[in-house]
């Protein structure tokens, strides 16, 4: 069921929103676990799906923690990023028209009513450097080719961490 949250945790870490926002846990949703995860052969999704009361602006966020355990996909970070943006655009749509769960139905329709999509990726990397643990991803590289992956659907995606969130951001991350 796609509840609506103002504090949701991913991992170790805690997100929180404005009271009056919308905000959820997209890749737990009936509708992406139940119907549609096997579409296609198989459909990705972003973590958290955000708008503020009035959704001018719908937020995907992904969020990634690397601080104690390192990456292991082969699949490049942008590029898995990416098609989970397209997947859960393709999901929230299907939600919209043929989910079970009718606060599902309804979220989505709110979510898709938007002017403005934004894509983000929170990623949080290791304090420092070691020999046994290098910095693996540059977080500058990453952006680099989300912007030119998703630029459709987003031309200005940020990369961020839970010390760098930009100011039209109107959520914190512990």
């Amino acid at each position: 069921m796609a509840v609506i949250q103002q504090v949701i945790t991913e991992g170790n870490l805690v997100f929180t929103f404005k009271v009056d926002a919308l905000a959820s846990q997209y890749d737990d949703w009936s509708h992406y676990r139940g119907q549609f995860s096997t579409v296609c052969g198989g459909s990705k999704a972003v973590d958290i799906v955000y708008a503020e009361s009035s959704p001018s602006r719908t937020w995907l966020i992904e969020v990634k923690d690397y601080r104690v355990h390192p990456r292991t996909k082969v699949i490049d970070l942008a590029d898995e990023v990416a098609m989970k943006v397209r997947d859960t655009l393709a999901g929230l749509v299907s939600a919209k028209c043929h989910a079970n769960d009718v606060a599902e139905k309804k979220l989505a329709a709110k979510l898709l009513k938007c002017r403005e999509l934004r894509v983000v990726l929170h990623l949080e990397l290791p304090a420092r450097q070691s020999r046994l643990r290098p910095r693996a991803i540059d977080p500058a590289l990453v952006l680099q080719k989300l912007r030119s992956l998703i630029k459709a659907v987003d031309p200005h995606p940020a990369v961020v961490d839970q010390h760098t969130l930009k100011p039209d951001m109107t959520w914190t991350v512990r």
